[in-house]
């Protein structure tokens, strides 16, 4: 059995550590090494979820102040390093911002320990950040640091995702070694709606971070006007509920899901209407159908408060979705041939 030896930055609650560990390629295994992230709830979740026996290997802290000389030797890096100042929300800051140079951690770590591959995942609007130069940067860095590196957008609804979700992901392997990745085909999924995966099987009665969030009476007969698919903007809301707001209507405010199609995006944010909205219940999703639609496992149990693992959902990589990513580098350095599609990026 070839192992290969995981560390991660930024690791979150443990969406990419979840694909990783439950990647299935014959004779080939990924185990957790160490993590680091600077959130305690988070830490938490991702220990109790993913290394329960060995709560020393989860570093909580900021990565700033982190030192990188005590994680240990690895043969994998996986870093979802934040997206804030490279998000088509916001201000789009890029280098400049508090979050942009984060990603530089990730290189000091190429550098050091010189794992076989990595895995770097980032939003799609880091492709046009600072004008493309910021992606053009980023990409430079991986390539000093001594890999070949293969950038794609995933869409993941187009692997059987329930959930519009669409993400840069860069897989590098390090240039001395004989492979070369190839983008998994999406071909061989089918598309998976938002009320398949929710209802199918049934959330039990009992399933954690299942609680319902208390709508008031407003927001509810609200909801009684929106459709399926419709959000405050787009549905006929008579004058005394209409939103009162200036400016840009983001998408997402009251937006109900269409059972039809796949959920849209996941957020980590839940005031204002953004909580994501069932499409015939007047309510907002609870937060294990918002892991549903991530396709956690409802085994998997989130710590903290329910505002905090609404956060952690959000900003989350899908599970099923990093583990068919991770099952294609497991297939590259197996030798196992899969169906691929070329490694560009697409729009």
């Amino acid at each position: 059995m070839k192992k290969f030896k995981l560390g991660e930055l930024f690791c979150g609650p443990g969406g990419l550590a979840w694909g990783a560990m439950n990647a299935d390629v014959p004779g080939m295994k990924i185990e957790h090494a160490w993590a680091n992230d600077y959130d305690k709830d988070t830490c938490e979740t991702y220990t109790y979820n993913i290394c329960p026996n060995a709560p020393k290997s989860v570093y909580c802290e900021d990565v700033h102040t982190l030192d990188i000389g005590k994680l240990g030797a690895i043969d994998a890096l996986a870093f979802g390093f934040p997206c804030n100042d490279f998000s088509v929300v916001g201000e789009q800051l890029g280098f400049k911002g508090k979050f942009g140079p984060l990603y530089s951690y990730g290189i000091q770590v190429l550098k050091k320990y010189q794992p076989k591959w990595f895995l770097a995942e980032n939003v799609g609007g880091i492709k046009s950040a600072n004008e493309g130069s910021a992606f053009k940067r980023i990409q430079q860095d991986m390539i000093d640091a001594g890999y070949k590196i293969y950038p794609n957008l995933y869409h993941f609804e187009d692997y059987g995702i329930p959930q519009a979700r669409h993400r840069m992901i860069i897989v590098g392997i390090r240039n001395d070694l004989p492979y070369e990745f190839k983008v998994p085909s999406s071909k061989l999924y089918k598309t998976k709606t938002c009320k398949e995966a929710i209802e199918n099987p049934p959330i039990s009665k009992d399933a954690h971070n299942n609680e319902q969030t208390k709508q008031s009476p407003q927001v509810i007969e609200r909801l009684k006007y929106i459709k399926p698919g419709q959000n405050a903007f787009t549905a006929n809301l008579p004058l005394e509920l209409q939103l009162k707001v200036k400016g840009a209507k983001i998408s997402q405010i009251y937006k109900r899901l269409d059972p039809t199609r796949p959920s849209y995006t996941i957020t980590g944010s839940g005031g204002g209407g953004t909580h994501v909205y069932h499409w015939a219940e007047n309510r907002a999703l609870t937060n294990r159908e918002r892991a549903r639609l991530q396709t956690f496992p409802d085994d998997f149990i989130f710590q903290g408060s329910k505002e905090s693992v609404r956060k952690q959902i959000g900003m989350a990589v899908p599970a099923q979705g990093a583990k068919i990513i991770f099952e294609a580098i497991l297939k590259t350095f197996a030798g196992i041939p899969y169906e691929s599609i070329d490694a560009s990026i697409k729009e």
